[in-house]
């Protein structure tokens, strides 16, 4: 899958494209919020609300941890 999801905001748009780069597609490669605030190069405010957004579309899978959620795109069929 190569095509941006539509309708995504600006941060969600920046958020998921760090992932996609950094290769955060399975549950084994997920990342924690911060990490992902560092791929994305964007406060953390703004990461944790474009995550928020796009776990609501169903583009990415949060996972409760131990010590912190881990996050992962969810590839879509």
């Amino acid at each position: 899958m190569n095509t941006m999801p539509e309708g995504l905001s600006m941060y969600a748009e920046k958020v998921y494209n760090a992932m996609k780069s950094a290769g955060l597609d399975s549950e084994e490669k997920m990342a924690n919020a911060d990490r992902i605030v560092g791929l994305a190069k964007a406060p953390k405010n703004f990461v944790l609300r474009a995550l928020d957004e796009l776990q609501s579309k169903g583009l990415v899978k949060r996972k409760a941890r131990e010590k912190s959620a881990g996050y992962y795109l969810v590839q879509k069929q």
